[in-house]
């Protein structure tokens, strides 16, 4: 879309939403933040950008169920914390460790003291000073068991008192800060990739004052949100947007292009692409699917791999699917290649394990690769003998052609190919005799009925957060907080802690291989396809990037600017 514009504003203007009044931030000059968010002159769902400011509008999700970093498990919100939180490292362009909040770290000989400095002048968004001691606080919360972090045994379990903190005790918690600029962790055994969970957004820094002040509270609304991140909350509103502008108190200010960051919080995907159409946003990441053949060769659709696996749960928790010969026969009654290849519309890529393309094995080579003797789990490519297969496994679990196996409910958020999806499971199982009904739920109500077990059956996926494979295969052990399926297998969880705890990358493999042995012959969860993200970015955004963990980078994008007419 061209606009005319004066040759005064040629280097700083704004792509904002058609018809949206205007509201401007207060007490930016002085190099401070306010405590509070700058209030608008506008009607709540019609706030915009001021004159002359350079906004970016996106659309990475609907409202999230959580901006807490102790509390989110899910990617849109993720995005978020990116630009509003920064933990002591960070992750680069190149998907590689960088500093963050730390400018340096050091690791003992024996691997398991941890030392991280932190920069100069660290402050949070209000102005006020960050230290060490903040980090102390925040990663002492994720173990306290009255916050019940879901991340809290992935991210810290490596942490040396983790088992007292996680019980109640969060002191034991063996993090500590010899001064305001040095942050110490004591790990309890060598971790090979704690500088992944170090710059992993759980472990973000939350103001102390703030949170105690607050509650739970302290991350709902702009005013009382406080990070330390390359932006901050300005303007919230629920089923509308969050406006995040640049924070002048960030230690890298000086390379931030951008005045402000507009998530639209938009959850129907035709509506996310109307409003690209439109102008209204310039990027989205729900994209109908329907628009997808159209879109082919458009360089403003984007395709590209992340490492992550798209699956379904089986609550294993109830009758009938706490029979792994059920659960098997479900998972081989589902034809893959049909279902990535033409109802994803090759967007996405036949899944035959859980562990897909991406993870990284302890000697560097392709976890998937080496797992299960180099063969998969799931024979993709042999659909009619897999079905074959599903009706006997369902008639040695009790139910010949489905007879007697109650009807139930599967349940989906409405967004990118659950619907369609939702509708084949529906016939394929009603090959083997069995009644599904589709569920549909919105999301920010979606993702806490599947953490608690409210359900029958549920889609699922797990994008990488790093490339070590524990990411992933340790969310299904039977503690995890982020074990939606409520998978539990002694063995399984037995495999995992060896993995935990040994140091020699040969055991260290056989232990994770092992586990995922374990898992996919319980057809513990049931893995249908893996990710790729597809979306519509317009080409004048530059200087972002996407990762293969699924979040797009744009705090250190630009707008470039249309041609000016006189």
């Amino acid at each position: 879309m061209k606009r005319k514009v004066a040759l005064l504003l040629a280097t700083v203007f704004v792509i904002s939403t058609l018809g949206l009044a205007a509201c401007s931030p207060k007490g930016n000059d002085s190099g401070t933040t306010p405590t509070k968010a700058p209030t608008t002159d506008t009607d709540a769902g019609t706030t915009g950008a001021p004159a002359g400011e350079k906004q970016l509008a996106v659309q990475i999700g609907p409202d999230p169920e959580t901006i807490d970093p102790a509390l989110n498990t899910a990617v849109d919100a993720g995005n978020m914390l990116l630009y509003s939180h920064e933990c002591l490292l960070t992750v680069d362009q190149n998907s590689q460790i960088a500093p963050g909040a730390a400018e340096d770290y050091k690791v003992s000989d024996d691997g398991l003291t941890w030392t991280f400095y932190l920069r100069d002048g660290l402050k949070w968004s209000d102005g006020s000073p960050l230290t060490a001691n903040d980090f102390v606080y925040s990663w002492k919360r994720v173990c306290d068991p009255n916050v019940a972090a879901p991340y809290a045994e992935t991210v810290l379990s490596p942490v040396k008192g983790f088992e007292e903190a996680i019980a109640g005790n969060i002191d034991a918690l063996a993090v500590s800060a010899p001064d305001d600029k040095t942050f110490v962790v004591e790990l309890s055994g060598p971790c090979t990739y704690f500088a992944s969970l170090a710059a992993f957004a759980t472990l973000s820094p939350v103001q102390q004052a703030t949170v105690e002040t607050n509650g739970d509270a302290w991350a709902t609304k702009a005013e009382t949100y406080i990070g330390n991140g390359p932006f901050y909350v300005t303007d919230w509103v629920p089923g509308s947007h969050i406006i995040m502008s640049k924070n002048p108190n960030y230690w890298n200010a000086s390379a931030i292009k951008l005045d402000s960051i507009k998530f639209a919080l938009i959850e129907d995907p035709n509506a996310s692409y109307t409003a690209y159409q439109n102008g209204e946003v310039m990027m989205i990441k729900d994209v109908p699917t329907e628009e997808i053949p159209s879109l082919q060769g458009n360089p403003e659709f984007h395709v590209e791999p992340i490492i992550g696996t798209y699956y379904v749960d089986l609550n294993n928790g109830i009758e009938p699917f706490n029979n792994p010969l059920v659960r098997k026969a479900l998972s081989l009654a589902i034809d893959r290649e049909y279902v990535a290849n033409v109802l994803m519309q090759g967007t996405y890529t036949p899944a035959s394990n859980f562990m897909g393309p991406g993870w990284v094995d302890t000697d560097g080579s392709s976890f998937m690769a080496n797992a299960n003797g180099g063969k998969p789990y799931i024979d993709t490519s042999n659909f009619e003998a897999n079905l074959e297969e599903a009706k006997k496994l369902l008639a040695e679990a009790g139910y010949p052609n489905g007879e007697g196996f109650p009807t139930f409910n599967y349940s989906i958020n409405p967004a990118g190919y659950h619907q369609v999806v939702a509708e084949y499971l529906q016939q394929a199982w009603a090959e083997l005799g069995i009644t599904v009904n589709v569920e549909v739920v919105e999301w920010s109500s979606f993702t806490p009925m599947r953490r608690a077990g409210d359900y029958q059956s549920s889609r699922d996926g797990w994008v990488g957060d790093y490339s070590d494979p524990s990411n992933m295969l340790g969310i299904l052990v039977s503690t995890n907080g982020n074990n939606n399926a409520k998978y539990n297998n002694p063995k399984f969880d037995a495999a995992m802690a060896e993995a935990q705890s040994l140091a020699d990358p040969v055991k260290r493999s056989a232990a994770l291989h092992k586990a995922e042995d374990i898992l996919m012959d319980d057809a513990g969860i049931l893995p249908i396809a893996y990710y790729n993200d597809f979306w519509l970015q317009s080409e004048k955004i530059t200087g972002s990037w996407h990762s293969p963990y699924g979040y797009w980078f744009f705090m250190y994008a630009d707008i470039a600017v249309d041609d000016v007419e006189e």
